[in-house]
């Protein structure tokens, strides 16, 4: 009849995709979607800034700082936490800044390389704090940048920076760090909370156990910051891990230090022999 409702193909139907019984479909588009993309724009590798969503820019901050400050402290409420809060994130706002400056030195020396292939990309979660000082470092430098960003109730929303044909919106945590995985040739864990923790001792597990076999660089950035939160030799010592396992990540301090670390072992790891396997591979 005329008036009858057209039939949907299963494929058509977002009623059945967005159903309990599509879920495996919508884990392999989460896969699918990004590769066709990576491929088509030709990026073969990525480097991974991990790092807290609530830092903020150092000019940010100080206006946040300067404005408690000067409030008057008898009809501000909580007045010395608020005070007190606004400087510790001043303070923080040293490794946005820090961020910024080495994902834009890392892109000049990619761009730098002059291959046809867009090699090293910067890569972040694609949201604020950490994550966007890295994806606008890369900007900065006039390089392309990958956002993996993640549908949250809260904190997590997608920045301006990364470049719009490499910014993915995932549902699934499990399918975003496969991509941060999966194209990584070197990441940097700057410092952040649950997350960030999250993120690095996931990768530091799958190298520790080989499920990573490539020669992955993994920097923590700040040694002051990360020894004060795990007592690193704590673990060898209740033989939690091995002394060994502590030279699968190198402690930096400065931009100047990561810049070098990551890019030696680009260049002696990546760059000596030209690849001829798929771009995409563990």
């Amino acid at each position: 009849m005329a008036d009858e409702k057209k039939k949907l193909k299963a494929y058509e139907s977002l009623d059945f995709l967005h159903s309990p019984d599509a879920r495996l479909i919508r884990i392999m588009s989460e896969y699918v979607e990004p590769e066709a993309r990576f491929g088509k724009l030709n990026v073969w590798d990525t480097i991974v800034f991990f790092g807290s969503a609530r830092l903020l820019p150092r000019k940010e901050a100080q206006k946040n700082y300067n404005k408690i400050k000067t409030a008057d402290p008898k009809s501000t409420p909580n007045f010395a936490e608020q005070l007190r809060k606004s400087q510790v994130l001043l303070d923080m706002s040293k490794y946005y800044e820090d961020a910024v400056e080495l994902s834009k030195r890392i892109t000049r020396w990619s761009i730098d390389l002059g291959l046809d292939e867009k090699r090293f990309i910067v890569c972040t979660g694609g949201g604020p704090g950490l994550m966007e000082a890295a994806n606008k470092g890369a900007k900065a430098a006039g390089g392309y940048s990958v956002g993996l960003n993640i549908s949250l109730p809260f904190e997590q929303s997608g920045n301006k920076y990364v470049t719009p044909q490499l910014s993915f919106d995932f549902h699934y945590f499990f399918m975003r760090k496969f991509w941060f995985a999966y194209l990584a040739k070197a990441l940097v864990a700057f410092p952040g909370g649950f997350g960030t923790m999250d993120e690095l001792f996931e990768i530091l597990t799958l190298v520790q156990t080989m499920k990573i076999k490539k020669k992955l660089c993994i920097v923590v950035y700040d040694e002051k910051y990360w020894k004060s939160l795990v007592n690193w030799d704590s673990l060898v010592e209740h033989g939690m891990i091995n002394k060994e396992d502590l030279d699968l990540f190198k402690f930096c301090n400065t931009v100047d230090e990561a810049y070098e670390v990551i890019t030696k072992h680009l260049e002696k790891y990546y760059l000596k022999k030209r690849r001829t396997e798929s771009p995409i591979s563990l």
